[in-house]
């Protein structure tokens, strides 16, 4: 940062020396924003929004089957933002406006309306996601001079572009409509047509769906092989159980349904009874009796009756021939409640042993029957497979057209596109010309112009503006910088007094003695002392390159400087073409270094010598009356004699020379002096007239320059003053 200072302020520095270049182009650019504004016609604008969408807009969502409407009416067409601009925009459109509009109108032309007329598409902001999304309104305005006229045109537009999408959108309808009224008979045939081949199928192999029948059959088959599998289970739990209860009761089922029958007889129980008691008492008999005997013979009979009547019962109750023996016929008779229902389960376990046999059987058949018809399902399945789309597409192809030819006519009659008027147009609102608006920009131009204006005049300036610049325009060192000299309190310094009891001059008092002034010499003199330490500096010629740089004033305050700081000073006017000391210090001027040069007379003659101060060691030789020839004069051997004089009698010989370019004078003046000093007062001379003048003294004792009406003179001794 430190380093772009500097140049910041050198710009700083060039707009405050050319304020007045860059005030005048301010004011003149803001005054001429001014005029223009008061003197340019009114701008007025008037806008429309017109919302677009179509009313067969219909967005398919992700996996929707696409049908015939979006096939043939372009449902999902998307509204192109710059094809509705250009639309908007066309030669055709506007030319339908511009008729409408002629009967009012009847000098406005389609490019007057095309040059006027902007379109735009409204954004918007989308707060899901915070930025600026496109909307379907679009914005259409129009500027003119007249504000009723921006309303009649904007409601032409209007109505242009309504009138244009309706017949737009009628028009592809419309010929959707004639796609699919071609295409109905078409389809409506290839419908009939499979039908048909379909129903011959199904007649000719006895079939309404083998799909739905051979998946029927399939299952079938598959709870076949179920019920198979949990008869063959049953059977083997049956049989298992049938052979146990075999064991256990040591009959087989008929010899145990015989004794659970005759067991369940009453009459047979008491018939045993009968026979048991009979028995028991021939057993008595037999005891006390002989065989032979009648008691025993008729217990005997007793007991064959019985067992007649007991082979009777098991006739009725078992209801068939029994010839087995009366013994067998009684053990079987007499079984227990326990042996009775294992009976019962024997029988169970037999007849359910024998049901789940049937069942397998027959289960085997049905499993049989369905694989016979199974083997032919394949190529009926192909087949059907074949007739049974083809019929289905068909179908669909025609409900889809069918649809689609009743929704495009309910779009043609609803109008296709639907318009909707958000902003409808108004009397047009004046825009232009904004008095603040032009005022501002004005004020802005003006402002850079005034800044162009003044660095370009900087530009083009060969002046020196600064110190700075002059230390580094010349290879010389620089012995002080002397602020622009302006009048002070002639009571701030001593008095000087002439020979014939005059004082100086009051303006010429108060330059060279005010205090920055002074106080900058003072530095001055003592930076040519401390420079020439080494080699003894007795005369000076304080020059400049061109007239008007104040070498006389500085060479008059060198002196006063010196003869303040206890130097016998000589002051010499050596301009002998136009000679001003003397006019500064009011000084005669009949007599001088003109005189002095051109006569014989001793040099020290105190009749030459005009002026001196109280302290006694300052004194002038002005230049006196105009030779013919001054450059004779300068370089002639008295010159040099008369330097050589004054150097041996005063301790500094400073000498006002003319300016260096232009005239040879100062450079003969100062090969008779010691040293030369270049004045350059800063802002008036150039860097091309210090170039030349450096040049023109470049084989002489040139000491250095002096920046007079420097912009950072020496102010401390005054706040020092202040201070103190």
């Amino acid at each position: 940062m430190a380093d772009n200072d500097p140049g910041y302020g050198q710009l700083f520095a060039i707009l405050m020396r050319r304020r007045l270049w860059l005030l005048g182009t301010f004011l003149g650019v803001t005054v001429l924003a001014l005029l223009f504004t008061l003197l340019q016609k009114p701008t007025h604008r008037s806008s429309m929004q017109l919302l677009v969408e179509p009313n067969y807009q219909s967005k398919r969502e992700p996996g929707e089957k696409r049908t015939a409407e979006s096939e043939f009416t372009d449902t999902n067409v998307e509204i192109d933002s710059a094809t509705q601009i250009n639309l908007m925009r066309s030669s055709g459109l506007l030319q339908r406006a511009v008729t409408l509009l002629q009967p009012e109108y009847p000098d406005i032309k389609i490019d007057e309306v095309r040059e006027a007329l902007s379109v735009s598409q409204v954004v918007a902001n989308d707060p899901s996601t915070n930025k600026k999304v496109n909307t379907k309104i679009f914005q259409i305005a129009y500027t003119d001079s007249d504000p009723i006229k921006t309303q009649k045109v904007l409601e032409a537009l209007q109505k242009v572009y309504q009138d244009y999408n309706l017949e737009q959108q009628e028009l592809r309808l419309t010929k959707g409509l004639s796609f699919i009224k071609k295409q109905l008979p078409v389809v409506r045939d290839k419908v009939k047509v499979a039908e048909s081949n379909l129903e011959q199928f199904r007649k000719s192999q006895n079939l309404v769906d083998p799909e739905l029948q051979s998946k029927a059959l399939v299952d079938s088959l598959s709870r076949i092989r179920q019920d198979q599998q949990a008869n063959n289970a049953q059977m083997r739990d049956l049989a298992a159980r049938y052979v146990t209860l075999q064991q256990q009761l040591a009959m087989s089922p008929p010899q145990a349904l015989v004794a659970s029958r005759l067991s369940q007889s009453a009459r047979y129980q008491n018939l045993l009874n009968e026979i048991q008691k009979t028995e028991l008492a021939l057993e008595q008999e037999r005891t006390r009796f002989e065989d032979v005997s009648p008691f025993v013979q008729k217990l005997v009979d007793q007991r064959q009756r019985q067992l007649a009547l007991l082979q009777g019962e098991v006739r009725r109750v078992l209801q068939a021939d029994v010839s087995a023996d009366p013994d067998r016929l009684r053990s079987e008779g007499q079984l227990g409640t326990i042996d009775l229902t294992l009976v019962g389960q024997l029988i169970d376990a037999q007849v359910n042993l024998q049901a789940a046999q049937s069942r397998a059987q027959s289960l085997a058949q049905a499993e049989q029957r369905i694989r016979d018809d199974l083997r032919r399902f394949p190529a009926l399945l192909t087949e059907y497979g074949r007739l049974q789309p083809e019929v289905q597409a068909n179908r669909e192809t025609l409900e889809e057209l069918l649809k689609a030819e009743q929704d495009i006519g309910l779009e043609i009659a609803r109008g296709g596109f639907d318009w909707q008027v958000v902003e409808e147009p108004l009397e047009g609102e004046k825009i232009a010309p904004s008095l603040p608006k032009n005022l501002l920009l004005g004020m802005v131009a003006g402002l850079m112009l005034g800044g162009v204006a003044a660095f370009v005049r900087e530009a083009i300036d060969d002046s020196v503006h600064s110190s700075d610049e002059l230390k580094k325009q010349v290879a010389l060192p620089l012995l002080g910088m002397v602020p622009e000299a302006t009048p002070t309190e002639a009571n701030q310094s001593p008095t000087l007094s002439f020979r014939k009891s005059q004082e100086l001059a009051v303006p010429t008092l108060e330059v060279v003695q005010g205090l920055p002034f002074r106080e900058s010499l003072d530095l001055l003199y003592q930076n040519l002392q401390l420079l020439n330490a080494s080699s003894q500096l007795k005369s000076l010629v304080v020059t400049s390159a061109l007239a008007g740089e104040g070498k006389t004033t500085l060479a008059l305050g060198l002196a006063i400087s010196a003869a303040r700081l206890h130097q016998r000073v000589l002051l010499i006017d050596a301009d002998l073409r136009r000679p001003s000391l003397h006019k500064l210090l009011e000084l005669p001027n009949d007599r001088g270094l003109s005189t002095l040069l051109a006569s014989d007379t001793p040099i020290l003659d105190t009749n030459d010598l005009q002026l001196s101060n109280p302290y006694g060691n300052l004194s002038v030789l002005s230049a006196g009356p105009t030779p013919t020839d001054p450059a004779k004069l300068l370089s002639s051997h008295r010159m040099q004699e008369v330097l050589n004089t004054f150097e041996q009698h005063y301790d500094l010989v400073l000498l006002d020379a003319p300016p260096v370019l232009g005239i040879v004078d100062t450079i003969l003046t100062a090969s008779a002096c010691s040293g030369v000093v270049l004045v350059g007062r800063i802002g008036r001379v150039t860097r091309t007239e210090l170039t030349h003048a450096i040049a023109a003294l470049h084989q002489l004792n040139v000491i250095g320059v002096i920046a007079n009406g420097a912009d950072n003179p020496v102010y401390n001794y005054a706040s020092y003053v202040r201070s103190a």
